[in-house]
């Protein structure tokens, strides 16, 4: 427990300290007019020794995409400027035609004014100019390089489980289709030809049993339900179901289960469904067992003396 906390506490200060970082060097793509140039702001970005911006100008909306198709930056400023450069629209077509990078509008109007706008078209944040700091901007694009980054990983993440899942899906039915030929070529090998093995006429209700007692063990395992698997056994002896007849009914069941997963993991219930029958069957073998001994050996009653 307490190297637990350690490890914790340990990952949580090496996140922290992640946060407080800056990146040594950031490539940055400011998209303005010839009005009002980048010039101020290379100035400014050159007077803070914080992190090495490197700060590349282009003017107007056609300069500034064919840049961003040409070369990789890390973050983009646009210059509001309504009536010259309007960013809402150009960061909305940017966003709707797929792009990633963090971008961050600089204007001359209020944050109040303009921060929901701009945060509604994709923009990463907006900055007055006339009361922002040098230092706020530049903390304010590492936060949101550092943000897309996240992004980008989760989606990297996402995709691989998604990859994850759909592989597992695939295994557990190439598992299925073996299963079943399986019991298809047991049946072949007592009839002396292959045959597509039948699947058992069940009453509704036992069908039903099977199912509901399957998904009780895969949540809960076989350490509570052993009373149930015996009863179940005991009910299929009942109905005469041999081992192969009771292998399709399971896979019939678990195929119905798996199905309705969707999307979710199927591992964990390929793992407990194969245990699920293993136990089954042992129990149905030794049901038959005690059935053929009782036959062989029929209980005898005892003659009373003098009779």
């Amino acid at each position: 427990m307490v190297a637990t906390l350690k490890q914790h506490k340990s990952e949580l200060g090496s996140a922290t300290h992640y946060w407080r970082q800056l990146p040594p060097r950031m490539m940055v793509l400011y998209i303005t007019t010839r009005q009002q140039t980048g010039a101020w702001l290379i100035e400014a970005l050159s007077a803070d020794s914080t992190v090495h911006v490197e700060l590349e100008n282009a003017l107007g909306t056609a300069a500034g995409l064919a840049r961003l198709r040409d070369e990789v930056f890390d973050a983009v400023l646009v210059s509001h400027l309504p009536g010259d450069l309007d960013a809402l629209d150009l960061i909305e077509g940017y966003r709707a035609g797929g792009a990633e990078e963090p971008i961050l509008v600089l204007g001359s109007q209020s944050e109040q004014e303009m921060a929901a706008l701009c945060h509604e078209v994709g923009a990463d944040a907006y900055l007055c100019v006339h009361t922002a700091t040098t230092q706020n901007l530049i903390w304010l694009i590492a936060r949101a390089i550092q943000r897309h980054q996240l992004l980008r990983e989760n989606h990297r993440l996402k995709l691989a489980e998604q990859s994850r899942l759909q592989r597992e899906h695939d295994e557990a039915d190439r598992l299925l289709k073996e299963q079943r030929a399986l019991i298809g070529d047991l049946k072949a090998l007592r009839s002396g030809q292959r045959e597509t093995a039948a699947e058992p006429v069940l009453p509704d209700e036992l069908h039903a049993y099977c199912r509901e007692l399957l998904r009780t063990y895969i949540i809960m395992g076989s350490g509570n339900l052993g009373d149930e698997l015996k009863h179940l056994a005991e009910l299929l002896t009942d109905a005469g179901l041999t081992a192969r007849q009771t292998m399709l009914l399971h896979l019939k069941v678990l195929e119905e289960l798996l199905h309705g997963l969707g999307a979710r993991s199927t591992r964990h219930v390929m793992t407990r469904a194969d245990l699920l029958v293993l136990e089954v069957l042992v129990h149905l073998a030794e049901g038959y067992q005690r059935r053929y001994q009782q036959c062989l050996h029929p209980p005898q009653q005892l003659m009373l003396p003098g009779v």
